[in-house]
């Protein structure tokens, strides 16, 4: 046994010289060439139409809207849970839809449902909101909305503590909208904006 373990002693340590002085292998990689990808700023000006994150389980769906023009384009709108109204409109038929754009932001309920019509190159629509309205409470905001055109920019009006506008009609061609409840009237005209 005692001529053994000075041989093994002698080994290992031959060994673990000849492993330890051994400078490691460098190599230096080149990446493989690739083709860059395209730079994007921004993401797609169109997407698929999007729908109200409420679920509604009656008839109908009060939380989407949608109204063709005489011209082919279609414009939706939709609620979105504490973040408010949403328009997205398309090119035509079967055209792609744009990016929801945010006419009336709050982060209170939607109330009753959306009224969308459009009249000639303008589109109107009716929205409400408030903090019980799923309770059962009537709507604290009550919004009147106007898109003309290529639907980019929308006016609105805001109506506080009121129940809502009930009806949306249009003359001399959609130039002039008006919302209606009872003996209440809002006027919006393309020359003059919204008017009580």
């Amino acid at each position: 046994m005692n001529k053994i373990g000075p041989l093994v002693l002698a080994g290992v340590f031959l060994l673990v010289a000849a492993c330890g002085g051994q400078e490691p292998v460098r190599v230096r990689a080149t990446p493989a060439p690739t083709t860059p990808a395209p730079a994007t700023s921004a993401p797609p000006a169109t997407v698929g139409l999007r729908k109200s994150d409420i679920r509604w389980n009656g008839e109908g769906d009060p939380y989407n809207a949608m109204a063709e023009l005489a011209d082919g384009r279609r414009v939706a709108m939709h609620y979105r849970r504490g973040k408010g109204l949403f328009e997205q409109h398309s090119s035509g038929p079967t055209g792609t839809w744009t990016r929801p754009r945010l006419i009336y932001g709050t982060k209170t309920e939607a109330c009753q449902g959306i009224e969308l019509r459009a009249f000639g190159k303008t589109v109107a629509a009716i929205a409400d909101f408030g903090h019980y309205c799923s309770d059962g409470e009537p709507p604290m905001e009550s919004i009147a909305a106007v898109g003309v055109g290529d639907l980019r920019t929308w006016a609105h009006h805001l109506t506080r503590s009121f129940d809502g506008w009930e009806r949306i009609s249009a003359g001399d061609g959609g130039n002039q909208i008006t919302f209606r409840r009872g003996s209440s009237v809002l006027r919006w005209s393309r020359t003059g904006g919204f008017t009580k």
